[in-house]
């Protein structure tokens, strides 16, 4: 991970590879003049004041994400420098959002791979925009090379290792907000990106058993109680769900569940992760096209896994639980058929009529054992419908719960830390969709608000009286498209940031 720390150092004596600095596009009041960023005035000063004409003239306009390189002034120790785009200029105080710094220090540490140290002047006006930028800084600067040839070694000829060390300019070294701010970013950054190797590693490596021991060597680092389920255990239990999705593969499935606690808690959250580890549709096969990034159908329970261990790391104090639904979709002889009717954890039964309708089967069966517990609230995260996709495009992730108010504040969360994401309805109508002649439920309905239609699914599996919600990542989990803002190609750790500020809310006292 990037090394991050403070200084209120000046950058003109600062040895570093490039000095990082923030340029906005200017209001319409300015004549949409280029505006350079609060942070940047000892590099403006160096230029005498012409910093924004010399960059204007090089052909920057301030538009997030743009990134103009010019040479340092004189009497820098930095060769460099970085001018990133953060979007237009804010209408009051030049406070830029922590959503646009967060997205220009990404920029700025991927553009700077390969590079060792690098200063960060962007705007710092308290402790939250320090967070911003370091979690910028170490999202930006992630890379997934452990299966390419010579990937693991950073000084390979040809390989260029991500930024080692980012100094952000403007923090305070002694002041105890700023380094809380700092640790932080740390702890949830690095997590995220635990949670993004796991996505982009390939399934023959990534398995059910493979995961549930990652799982439990992390817990162990981190003082968390991790209990697995094999397939006997499953078996004897009855958790029908899993066994039925798992049941095609060479790779048995597993259920893992993580128990992180505080002795200063009073609250408890449940979060429950999909982790098909690799989805093929079963006996009722994708299509060609539809294959190639199913490893990333374990999205959720990377998420859940990687929120669960950053709770551990911040000492939040609330008793945060994850639960992995890890199974491989896979057709065989002994897969389960369309048809095919499954004894869920619940006792209730499920008439199978797409198996690649598989997700909110494993889930089915956590969502039950969660409930056992009675906790304040139950979150699921999946990758679970291309309807969702359909809806909110390939960035937004869906919402739906059984109660408005908190599906308000899972929204209003996931847009704190800079989360795209929907609040959904959950139309009773559509319910009538999924009854079955045969069983208790099918899991299928109608096709038009497959989205919806699985969240209702799922709310058959809740215990009652428990607050629920579902997040459908199926869109921004993995980015097939190029890499922008912090967010890489591939998998992107998307709903990790939302869970732990939904558990530091809940500590804080601030979530119901």
């Amino acid at each position: 991970m990037t090394a991050l720390t403070l200084s209120t150092a000046a950058a003109p004596g600062l040895r570093a590879d490039a000095i990082v600095i923030g340029v906005a596009k200017g209001a319409a009041s300015r004549s949409g003049a280029l505006l350079v960023a609060p942070g940047a005035e000892p590099v403006d000063k160096a230029y005498d004041g012409r910093l924004a004409g010399v960059l204007e003239t090089l052909g920057a306009t301030g538009a997030e994400g743009e990134v103009t390189k010019l040479p340092a002034p004189a009497g820098f120790k930095a060769p460099l420098v970085l001018a990133v785009g953060l979007g237009a200029e804010p209408e009051k105080d030049l406070s830029f959002d922590s959503e646009a710094l967060r997205r220009a220090a990404g920029v700025a540490a991927r553009t700077l791979t390969g590079s060792k140290k690098a200063a960060f002047a962007l705007p710092l006006t308290d402790a939250g925009d320090v967070g911003a930028v370091a979690e910028g800084v170490v999202l930006g600067a992630y890379s997934f090379d452990a299966y390419k040839q010579n990937g693991a070694d950073a000084k390979a000829k040809n390989t260029k290792a991500p930024l080692a060390e980012a100094v952000l300019l403007g923090g305070k070294p002694r002041d105890a907000a700023h380094k809380a701010a700092l640790a932080r970013a740390a702890a949830v950054g690095e997590e995220l990106n635990r949670a993004r190797d796991l996505i982009n590693m390939p399934p023959n490596d990534l398995n059910p058993e493979a995961f549930a021991a990652l799982a439990q060597s992390a817990a162990k680092e981190h003082g968390i109680k991790v209990q697995v389920l094999d397939e006997k255990a499953l078996a004897k239990g009855g958790y029908g769900g899993i066994l039925g999705v798992g049941g095609g593969s060479a790779s048995a499935p597993r259920l893992v569940k993580l128990s992180y606690t505080s002795s200063k808690a009073d609250k408890h959250l449940a979060f429950v992760g999909k982790g098909i580890t690799y989805d093929s549709g079963g006996i009722s096969l994708k299509p060609a096209g539809h294959n190639e990034t199913m490893k990333c159908d374990m999205s959720g329970a990377a998420a859940v896994f990687a929120a669960v261990v950053a709770a551990a790391r911040l000492g939040l104090e609330v008793n945060v639980t994850g639960w992995l639904a890890l199974a491989e979709n896979m057709p065989s002889g002994t897969a389960t058929r369309p048809g095919d009717v499954l004894r869920m954890y619940s006792g209730k039964t499920v008439e199978v009529l797409n198996t690649d309708a598989e997700g909110r089967l494993v889930l089915a069966d956590a969502l039950w054992a969660a409930s056992q517990e009675k906790p304040d609230a139950i979150v699921d995260v999946a990758t679970l419908t291309g309807a969702m996709m359909l809806a909110l495009g390939s960035r937004t992730f869906g919402i739906m719960a059984n109660d408005d108010a908190f599906r308000t504040a899972v929204y209003e969360a996931a847009e704190e830390v800079g989360e795209p994401a929907w609040p959904m309805p959950l139309p009773e109508h559509l319910r009538k969709g999924m009854d079955s002649s045969t069983a208790d439920i099918a899991n299928m309905g109608e096709r038009m608000g497959g989205g919806l239609v699985a969240g209702l699914f799922l709310r058959e599996f809740v215990g009652e009286g428990i607050t629920w919600a579902h997040l459908d990542i199926a869109g921004p989990a993995f980015n097939e498209g190029g890499p922008f803002g912090y967010t890489p190609k591939g998998g992107t750790g998307t709903a990790v940031r939302t869970l732990v500020r939904l558990a530091e809310l809940t500590a804080a006292g601030d979530l119901g």
